[in-house]
Parts: structure tokens; C-alpha cells; sequence
């Protein structure tokens, strides 16, 4: 029997029936304690002694409680009394969408609206790990105030997100079909799991039928209903004479997809989508009445990777910055991930991470974490909160990539690192030859909606287009994915990489800085030869900053040529402060800075610069070593010691890590450690003779220096590095012989003379004086 007014269920006092079904009772009651009216849900009696409807019961109270979502019913409390189960929760006043749907069609903008709030809770609902299972009119509940709640978790299962096989023991057996006929997914059907993609498959067919008045599997039974589910495809939403956008026609028809991977995978990518809809909708006038054919409108499809990303960022961006509730000011984007696993294609999952991060870097009153910080996730599982939390950001983008033929498919979405719920996400569906086609319409678009938060400035770069040519750009991607390998074979690539993109467009600045920075480092690693390597650095470093001189790549690296080959010591200072000038953020051009001021005995300075960089990017091999080998110079070789060991952590193959330890453990007469530390070094074994030499193990390192000038005869040898071990052998004049050679090939070695401990047994020299009077160091 139903319970009478004035009954108390704990301090709830029952006012009046406001609905019944198989599974509850619902009624108003007053909360004595907080003096408010609530609805109260009750377990009938006859079912209080059946232990599947008490564990359905006591599930959809856990299930909601665990939520927090304005588009969710919000839960206040559970409990028993007199032997009666309940649930209290919010009171509603308005009614369900199957009331509102019996009345009339809602109309495809209402369909929209209504659609997207519902994909909003189940988004806070999918990562919390519960899936609804029942959504249908009955559950949705539209408010007199005009906002959209959830009812009826009582088929929700929950997922371990951490197991997404697991399940709670109270779920389901494997095989019983649970759901409402007519809503249910083709994979609720067939008795099998139910994962986020089914409640989007439900939620399909309450879209259909708010925007047709017409159930889309609708059948004379249940079980002919489930069948249709299974086998047939209702006829498009847009053919029944209704006014429906194509793009929410196209929505609706892949929700109601029965392959759960071809729908959309998550409500939060819904969600988006459904607004834009209503938003294109507006603005264009794109509404169509098609009376039996499916609509059509011509899009232009050919967006760019890393604009088709830079748009949906934008979009992003626009919902958090200008809704009105706190800005989002701190951002990870994740490396995308290779989802071809074709080793060929990683060059453009990490060039769509870096395109993103240097676009959305620009942004005033965002800042983004460095490439190098979340490049150190890359190939691991990660939980994007504690993601977040590490690298102490409010948001994070994670991505996928994946080639199919002449197509890409790029997916996206943004996590809230506070709650773990999405926030936003979608997926592209591009041709590979037309990456760049519409990057300038993209970059419009990017302003228009950021605009109450851009700067001028920041739309002017953001509309500015680095190429118009498809195949220089990804050629550009594949120089800096080589590059980042740091080896001389990567070296080596890069730079052909960056040749071919300029020859396919000559004007392309970017690629001309990336050729100079390839070139650099080859000539300062001794990869190739000084006059062949910075000559061609400096013409690339020139070419793009006639083409661009608001590049900061491009002046930090003609810095790098002008004092590591031409020993223009006040041109270079010049070009750094200008990169860094540029952009402040450039963790590249702190290090490049610091460098710089060590080699001229600006010690404090230097250290300075360099931890400013290591602030920017604290998990970079090169800046952490950096700092080690700023620690050498400065001959503080504990400390130096310890840097260069904990860098080796990060990266234990680090060439120029190792061989600075390795000088470092000599500084200390710690021989043995750096003759081990010298063993691992590739090239030359010219740091091993050194070792040898200051160790007293003199025969050793005249063997293989004897062998060095063999090889020096026909291929490329640091003379400097020749000239150390000479230093340590106490030949001086072999020594100044083989620095002069250096002198003569302006080998990069020669700005460490001021400061570097190898030579400071010729420091007394007069030959050696003028030679640092020469390089145009302070004496």
C-alpha cells in the first residue's frame, strides 16, 4: 500500500504521491532538519524482501550519489526505516520528455539543446565510471525553470576506470538483456557489457524521436523492436519532412550506429557537437526542409592537422575563457598518440602535439607546459588527472592520430584535472593532401571566438600561416621530429628534411630556422666540420628572419652561429636578448643565453639564465645537463657531479652528459669513474685518451692519439679535442700546435677557452694569451 500523508521515514515527513512504477514510489515529503521539500523514492514493500530489486534499489542510490552535475538528479540521502528503503533527492517541478515528446515534435534546436545537456551529465557520469543503460523520454526530465535532468540510475553499472573489465559484483549476469526496448543498444540486446557508447546509442534514439515525434526502431512488439535494433536502420532523421541541419542529421545517424567504434566515443565529444550545431545553425541559415532525400550543403573538408586542432583548442578555449566561470590559465597537450602504430607516421602525432602547444603558447594569460615536459610521458599509460596534478596544470589535452589511405582521423579532448570530467573533445575526418587548404578560415575563426581574451597582437599571430604547402609542412614535421632525436644520424635527416620543404616552398621561414638549428648542432657536437656546418646554419638563420624577423628560432640560432663560429661576442648577446625578447617562454633561448654568458666569465648571469630555463622545461636532457656543464665551467665539480648524474636519469645515453661527468670525475682525480664515463661515449675515443693521459696511463693515451692524427689525415678529428690530451700529456707544443689548428677550422672548443679546467696548464703560455685574444674572449 502506498504511504499515507504525515508519515516519517527518519526526519521526512511524506506529504503527497507524486508517481509510482515497478521499481519505486515517489513521493513529496518535507525535510524537518533543513526545512525544505524533497522528493523521496521508496522501495515498494512487496519488493523489500526480493535481494535483486534491494540491490538495484540500493545501486541507484550509490550510483548518483557518486555524481555531481547539474544535469544529474542530485541525491541528499539514503537510508531505512521501519523496514522501508529510501532515497531523497531534489524535488523537480515540470515534467518528464515523454510528456513533452506525446504532445508534439520538440523541434531539431530544442532536440539539440536538450541532447547536449543530457551528454553533459552522462560525460561527469562516464568518468566516474557508470553507465546509465535505461536512457529514454521516461528518465529525462525537463524542468519549469528550463533545465534537463537524468532520473533512474537503477540499471547503471559501474566500471572500474582503472579495469574498465570490472564490474561491480551487483551487475548483471553475462547474457540477460537489461534496458527498454526500443533504447537499448544492439550490444544491451545481445546480452553483452554496455560501455559509454551504448548510453550514446540511447541517446540517439531520444534525439530521433525529440526532433521527428517518431521512435526509430518502433515495431508492434518488444521483441520485433530488438530485432530491428540489431538489423535495420531507421530511415535518416532529416527525410521526414522535418527542418533538420544535416550536420545534427549526420549526429543523430552516428550515434545510432551498431558498431559501438564508429559512434562517437565519448558524451563530452557529443555534447560539442550538438552545440555547434545549433550555433552553425543560427549564423548561417543552413536549415533545409527535405521532404524524403537526405539534405545536403557543401563543406569545405581539406583542414589543416594542426589547424583542425588549433580550431577545436580555440573553440575549447572560447567555452572556458568567455562562459563566464573561471579561466583555464594552465594547459598540458599531451603527445598525440600514434594510434597506426606505423613507425612512419610518429613524425606526425608528435608534429600535431608540437603545432598545438607553439599555437596555443601564444596565447596571453595561458600558459602552456613545455614540449620536453610532457614529451617525458610519451608511449606510457597515464591518468590524466595525476598527469595534471605532476605537471601543475588545470587542464590537459590528450589525442590520437591515425592514417587510413589518403585520410587522417584525428581525435581530441580536454580533461578537467580538478574532477577528471571532459570537458570538450572531437574527432576529424581529413584528407592527408589537404592539410593547409582552409588554415586561413581557421584562423578567423580562432579570433572571432576569442576575442573578448586576444590581444591585437595574439590574432595577428594566430592568423599568420607558416605555409600554403601541404608537403613542405609535413616535411617540416619530419625535420623536427628527427632533429629531436638528438644523434647525429637525426641530425643528418632533419636536415634533409628542412631541404625539401624549402624546395617545395621557398618562403617557408620556419623550415629555413629548423635547417639552421640542424646545422648548428652538427657542427657543435663535431659531427661536421665548422666551416662547412655554421656558414650554411648562418645563410638558413638569415633566410628566415628576411622572411620572418618576429622568429625567435631564427634569431637564437644566428646567435648560436655568430658566437660559437664568427666569435661576434656582442652580435650574438644581441640576437639572445632579441629571441628571448620575442618569446619570453623560449626555454631554448635561456639555455643558448646561458651558454653564452659562462663562456665569457659572466658566472651569476649565467646561472641565473639557465635555471630560468630549467624553470620553463625542468624535465629537458639538454637544459638539465646544461646546467651540470655550467657547473664544470664554473668549477663547482661536486655540485656538477650531481647534476650531470641526476640528468643521466632522464636520459643515461645523453652523449654530452656523460663526457661532462666524465671531466668532472677528472677535475676530482676520480679516474677510474671517468675513464668508465669516457668508455660509453660515441665518435672518437678523444675523451678516453684524455682520461687516460690525466690518469697517468700515458702509453694508453698516446696509442690512441697516435691513431687520432692517422685518421685526422683523411677524415674529420676535433683538434681541439687532440690538443687536450696533448695539454694533459705535458706536450705543450704539440698542444698549442693542434689549438692553432682548431683556431684555423674555428672549431666551437675555442669559446671554452676562458673557462674550461682542460687548459689550464697552458694558461701561462704566451701563444696561448693570444690566441684567446684572438677569439675575442676577456683575457
Amino acid at each position: 500500500m502506498p504511504l499515507a500523508a504525515n508519515t516519517r521515514l527518519g526526519p521526512y515527513q511524506i506529504i503527497a504521491p507524486l508517481g509510482a512504477g515497478g521499481m519505486g514510489e515517489v513521493y513529496r515529503a518535507r525535510d524537518s532538519r533543513l526545512d525544505r521539500d524533497v522528493a523521496v523514492k521508496v522501495l515498494p514493500r512487496h519488493l523489500a524482501n526480493d535481494p535483486q530489486a534491494l540491490a538495484r534499489f540500493e545501486r541507484e542510490g550509490k550510483a548518483i550519489a557518486a555524481l555531481s552535475h547539474p544535469n544529474i538528479l542530485a541525491v541528499y540521502d539514503v537510508g531505512t526505516d521501519q523496514g522501508v528503503s529510501y532515497v531523497v533527492t531534489e524535488l523537480l517541478e515540470g515534467e518528464t520528455l515523454r510528456s513533452r515528446v506525446a504532445r508534439a515534435a520538440v523541434g531539431w534546436a530544442k532536440a539539440a539543446e536538450i541532447g547536449a545537456a543530457v551528454a553533459d551529465g552522462l560525460a561527469t557520469a562516464h568518468a566516474k565510471g557508470i553507465i546509465h543503460r535505461d536512457l529514454k523520454p521516461e528518465n529525462i526530465f525537463l524542468t519549469s525553470d528550463g533545465r534537463v535532468k537524468i532520473l533512474d540510475f537503477g540499471l547503471a553499472s559501474r566500471r572500474d576506470n582503472a579495469s574498465p573489465d570490472q564490474t561491480e559484483a551487483t551487475q548483471t549476469e553475462p547474457g540477460m538483456v537489461m534496458g527498454t526496448a526500443g533504447y537499448m543498444s544492439p550490444e544491451q540486446v545481445r546480452g553483452e557489457p554496455a560501455g559509454a557508447p551504448s548510453d550514446l546509442f540511447s541517446l540517439g534514439a531520444v534525439l530521433y524521436e525529440m526532433a521527428t515525434a517518431v521512435r526509430p526502431f518502433a515495431r508492434q512488439t518488444a521483441a520485433e523492436t530488438m530485432v530491428a535494433i540489431l538489423n535495420a536502420d531507421p530511415p535518416r532523421a532529416a527525410g521526414a519532412g522535418r527542418e533538420i541541419p544535416p550536420e545534427l542529421d549526420r549526429l543523430i545517424a552516428r550515434c545510432l550506429e551498431k558498431n559501438p567504434e564508429a559512434r562517437q566515443q565519448s558524451a563530452g565529444d557529443l555534447a560539442f557537437a550538438l552545440r555547434e550545431v545549433t550555433g552553425s545553425g543560427a549564423r548561417s541559415g543552413a536549415l533545409q526542409a527535405l521532404p524524403g532525400g537526405r539534405g545536403r550543403r557543401t563543406y569545405a573538408i581539406g583542414m589543416a592537422v594542426a589547424g583542425a586542432l588549433a580550431l577545436a583548442v580555440g573553440l575549447t578555449l572560447y567555452l572556458l575563457l568567455g562562459s563566464g566561470g573561471k579561466a583555464i590559465d594552465t594547459l598540458a597537450v599531451m603527445p598525440f598518440d600514434n594510434a597506426s602504430h606505423d613507425p612512419n607516421m610518429e613524425y606526425l602525432s608528435d608534429g600535431i602535439t608540437d603545432s598545438i602547444t607553439n599555437k596555443l603558447s601564444q596565447l596571453g594569460g595561458l600558459r602552456v607546459t613545455a614540449r620536453c615536459m610532457v614529451f617525458a610521458y610519451k608511449g606510457k599509460p597515464d591518468n590524466p588527472q595525476q598527469v595534471g596534478r605532476d605537471l601543475k596544470v588545470r587542464a590537459v589535452l590528450n589525442g590520437s592520430v591515425v592514417q587510413r589511405g589518403g585520410l587522417l582521423i584525428i581525435r581530441a579532448e580536454l580533461v578537467n584535472v580538478a574532477d577528471g570530467s571532459q570537458m570538450w573533445g572531437d574527432q576529424y575526418q581529413r584528407k592527408l593532401d589537404d592539410i593547409l587548404a582552409i588554415e586561413a578560415e581557421i584562423s578567423q575563426e580562432i579570433s572571432q571566438r576569442l576575442r573578448l581574451k586576444l590581444t591585437g597582437e595574439d590574432r595577428a599571430r594566430l592568423a599568420r600561416r607558416a605555409t600554403e604547402n601541404t608537403e613542405a609542412y609535413q616535411l617540416y614535421l619530419q625535420g623536427r621530429f628527427y632533429w629531436n632525436q638528438n644523434t647525429e644520424a637525426g641530425m643528418r635527416k632533419a636536415v634533409e628534411c628542412y631541404q625539401q620543404a624549402i624546395d617545395k616552398d621557398p618562403a617557408y621561414a620556419r623550415a629555413y630556422a629548423g635547417l639552421a638549428d640542424a646545422y648548428n648542432s652538427l657542427g657543435f657536437m663535431a659531427y661536421m666540420p665548422s666551416k662547412e656546418a655554421f656558414p650554411n646554419a648562418r645563410a638558413a638563420a638569415n633566410r628566415a628572419l628576411r622572411l620572418d624577423d618576429t622568429l625567435s628560432e631564427a634569431h637564437n640560432s644566428l646567435a648560436g652561429v655568430r658566437y660559437l663560429y664568427d666569435w661576434d661576442w656582442p652580435g650574438a648577446e644581441k640576437e639572445l636578448k632579441r629571441a628571448i625578447e620575442l618569446d619570453p617562454d623560449y626555454a631554448t633561448a635561456h639555455d643558448f643565453y646561458s651558454h653564452f654568458l659562462i663562456m665569457t666569465g659572466r658566472t651569476d648571469e649565467a646561472m641565473t639564465e639557465i635555471r630560468r630555463a630549467l624553470a620553463l622545461d625542468p624535465v629537458s636532457v639538454r637544459v638539465n645537463s646544461r646546467l651540470g656543464v655550467q657547473l664544470y665551467f664554473a668549477r663547482q665539480f661536486d655540485q656538477a657531479i650531481k647534476q650531470l648524474r641526476k640528468t643521466l636519469e632522464l636520459d643515461p645515453n645523453h652523449p654530452m652528459t656523460s663526457a661532462y661527468l666524465g671531466m668532472a670525475y677528472l677535475a676530482k682525480s676520480m679516474y677510474p669513474e671517468a675513464i668508465e664515463a669516457m668508455r660509453k661515449l660515441p665518435g672518437p675515443p678523444t675523451r678516453l685518451a684524455l682520461a687516460y693521459a690525466m690518469a697517468g696511463r700515458r702509453a694508453e693515451a698516446k696509442r690512441i692519439v697516435d691513431r687520432l692524427e692517422e685518421i685526422a689525415k683523411t677524415s674529420f678529428v676535433s683538434p681541439a679535442d687532440v690538443a687536450y690530451v696533448y695539454a694533459a700529456l705535458g706536450q705543450k707544443d704539440a698542444a698549442m700546435g693542434w689549438m692553432e689548428k682548431a683556431y684555423e677550422a674555428r672549431s666551437p672548443p675555442m669559446v671554452f677557452l676562458k673557462m674550461d679546467p682542460k687548459v689550464d696548464s697552458l694558461r701561462a703560455d704566451p701563444r696561448f694569451r693570444d690566441l684567446l685574444r684572438r677569439v675575442g674572449l676577456p683575457q
